[in-house]
């Protein structure tokens, strides 16, 4: 059978209403699920090691794409574009959304895990983008206070343009677990060491604060060395994204 020639079923109201629900934290949570929207990031998690629970999908996008064909081991629905978009948080959606489990084990960082540690980031876009740049430096692990925006938040996912499904992103307290940790850590301020001429050892933490008010005092005193971005012109602050991306590439030069 053709791929063309695979009947996909609609979706019922019971259906329907399930995904809807995932738009709000709470049922996320009850349901140990989330939805991610867009043709290219629902290829990207077929491809990953996440578990797709279902996939609802254009005719367009679902006939052209072979791994729907017969012999698909995923639930597979066919909506119109303004049911799809109804589904998810998307203004408009002309491919497809799957509906995935959350990873059991990814509250909890392996000991020896490094990279980039956000303290009470509270912008759903600035967590977003900071996955993307991680992923573009290959820095493998972002690690979340518990107050950092949910890393599952639509938001999140969108802005993350599918880097979510490369980098291992934990929400943990951060107090034990830079307690523990044997890599030298860094911290973003606003008074520190230039950092285009501080040496930045790699692997290592660097923290990076909440968007207004910085590092946490409780976190201080596991700061091992601050490091700054100079300013050069009149802006007031680069918001944390911005800020990550500069570090990241000082990082690994």
């Amino acid at each position: 059978m053709s791929q063309t020639q695979v009947s996909f079923s609609t979706l019922s109201k019971k259906q329907s209403k399930f995904i809807k629900s995932l738009r709000q934290k709470k049922y996320r949570q009850q349901e140990n699920a989330f939805v991610v929207e867009g043709g290219k990031n629902v290829g990207l998690l077929l491809a990953s090691d996440y578990t797709v629970q279902m996939v609802v999908g254009t005719a367009t996008f679902l006939e052209t794409h072979v791994a729907f064909g017969e012999g698909c081991t995923v639930p597979v629905y066919q909506a119109d574009e303004a049911a799809l978009a109804s589904l998810g948080t998307f203004n408009t959606n002309n491919a497809a959304l799957a509906v995935v489990a959350m990873p059991p084990d990814s509250a909890s960082p392996p000991s020896d895990a490094w990279g980039l540690v956000l303290d009470d980031i509270q912008d759903p876009g600035n967590l977003g983008a900071i996955i993307r740049i991680a992923d573009w430096y290959n820095i493998p692990s972002v690690i979340c206070s518990p107050t950092t925006v949910e890393r599952y938040n639509p938001k999140v996912l969108h802005a993350s343009m599918g880097s979510f499904t490369r980098v291992a992103v934990h929400h943990t307290p951060l107090a034990p677990f830079l307690s523990h940790t044997s890599w030298p850590i860094l911290g973003t301020f606003t008074m520190g060491d230039d950092l285009h001429h501080t040496p930045m050892p790699l692997p290592g933490l660097i923290v990076i604060g909440n968007e207004s008010r910085g590092i946490s005092t409780a976190l201080l005193p596991y700061i091992q060395q601050r490091i700054t971005i100079p300013r050069y012109g009149q802006a007031e602050s680069l918001n944390a994204a911005m800020a990550a991306a500069v570090v990241c590439d000082c990082w690994r030069r």
